[in-house]
């Protein structure tokens, strides 16, 4: 960009100060001076940070590719990640992991911000971490982020099953049926767009998002399982769509929609929504159940109590005896032939169709004239997108990633927690 006959703000003139200020002592000083580190060179002569460069540069060469119109949301700073940002974030720590290297939160927020022109407040990004499952912590070789025990074991339990469920030919031995729930915006369209210099970035774009439809459907190798995909209006625009479903909505799609629909003794691979995890009337009592309610479920199951026990000694007694709660959708599932298996949580990555709603967004989004009308005509040819290639090309990835993890895993805890390790 050119600036002769343009007025400079006090700012942009400083740095040129800086600059030439920063020229003069090295002509004094007489050193060469190398330039494999450009980033640092122009921090250093600009007086501003490293990370300061990096943000500005790749920003710049996204606005080589093409131009983003995103006007910044008010508020707070996000709460949390973008889940297409989790495997990216699991995948870069556990290379740093593998080869014994020092990893911390700076080095993943630079390399998000480098590679992804993906800028976090720390604060998000802490909190994401630890929601993700990672802790700092000293390692066989030394201080690093690292998956906690609890995240491991999860995603084992789950590999062990998908694993179980495939022939040495790599054949299925029960048919896999991948589910799951997304929305879309009436207003979701391309951020990008050609425009003129002089006119500047502004198209007839509505402000807000719009009114929003949740979809519900299902994946098996073949493409979508026929005639279970749920569309209807959300009745609200913000927030987690997860908030706009509830047991009754999602138990009647799986018994009338799903079921019916899907091959005989399938294993039905889903999220941990809580709409997921509805327990049967008489399960074990959690730790919000009030204490009358965690004496009548002693009492019902004939487990001796005394007046004078305290809630927590209520809560420890019913913990103790009680049997492995059941959930609701479990019991359907098994009543009709089949079995449910829950994918870890904060692993996107192990689940395909989540690919599919990507595919029918950019669909969507570059579709988009701002109507309902046009919203309801272009939805099915977005669900067409998704093709039978298309679902088997994504379960074969999910298998390759799913192998990585198995076998990655071992090592890892024996690179973190030594000869001890969990899986060593």
């Amino acid at each position: 960009m050119a600036f002769q006959g343009k007025e400079f703000t006090p700012e942009m003139k400083q740095l040129i100060v800086n600059l030439k200020q920063h020229f003069v002592e090295e002509k004094k000083a007489g050193k060469t001076v190398s330039t494999k580190n450009a980033t640092g060179r122009v921090a250093l002569g600009l007086g501003i940070g490293e990370a300061t460069v990096k943000r500005i540069m790749a920003a710049h060469k996204q606005q080589e590719k093409i131009v983003v119109i995103e006007e910044k949301e008010r508020g707070k700073p996000p709460y949390r990640l973008s889940h297409n940002l989790q495997p990216v974030i699991r995948e870069f720590i556990r290379k740093k992991n593998l080869k014994g290297q020092k990893i911390d939160a700076e080095q993943i927020r630079e390399y998000l911000l480098e590679k992804h022109s993906v800028e976090i407040p720390m604060s998000t990004f802490l909190r994401s971490l630890n929601r993700l499952g990672f802790t700092y912590g000293v390692g066989k070789r030394r201080t690093a982020l690292k998956e906690q025990d609890y995240v491991v074991l999860a995603r084992r339990r789950y590999l062990r099953r998908k694993i179980g469920n495939r022939n040495n030919d790599g054949s299925l031995k029960r048919p896999e049926v991948y589910l799951d729930e997304t929305y879309i915006n009436k207003n979701h369209s391309d951020q990008f767009t050609w425009y003129l210099e002089e006119d500047g970035p502004w198209v007839n774009k509505p402000s807000g998002k719009g009114p929003r439809v949740i979809v519900v459907h299902a994946i098996t190798v073949n493409g979508w399982v026929d005639n279970a995909q749920l569309v209807f209006d959300a009745n609200r625009r913000t927030g987690d769509y997860h908030g706009q479903m509830n047991w009754g909505n999602f138990s009647k799609w799986f018994k009338t929609q799903l079921l019916p629909n899907i091959p005989d003794n399938s294993l039905i691979i889903l999220d941990n929504a809580r709409y997921h995890n509805v327990f049967v009337e008489d399960a074990f009592p959690v730790s919000t159940t009030r204490k009358e309610a965690l004496c009548d479920w002693l009492e019902r199951n004939g487990i001796p109590w005394t007046a004078d026990m305290l809630k927590p000694e209520l809560y420890e007694l019913c913990k103790r005896l009680a049997p492995t709660p059941e959930y609701k959708l479990d019991q359907i599932a098994k009543a009709a032939g089949h079995s449910i298996l829950r994918t870890p949580q904060y692993h996107p990555e192990l689940q395909p169709i989540e690919t599919c709603w990507g595919v029918m967004k950019n669909y969507m989004a570059a579709h988009c004239d701002f109507t309902m009308k046009n919203f309801r005509e272009q939805l099915p040819f977005a669900f067409g997108k998704v093709k039978p290639r298309t679902c088997k090309s994504l379960v074969a990835k999910v298998v390759k990633q799913e192998e990585k993890y198995w076998t990655e895993d071992s090592r890892l805890y024996e690179e973190i927690k030594g000869d001890n390790g969990m899986f060593s």
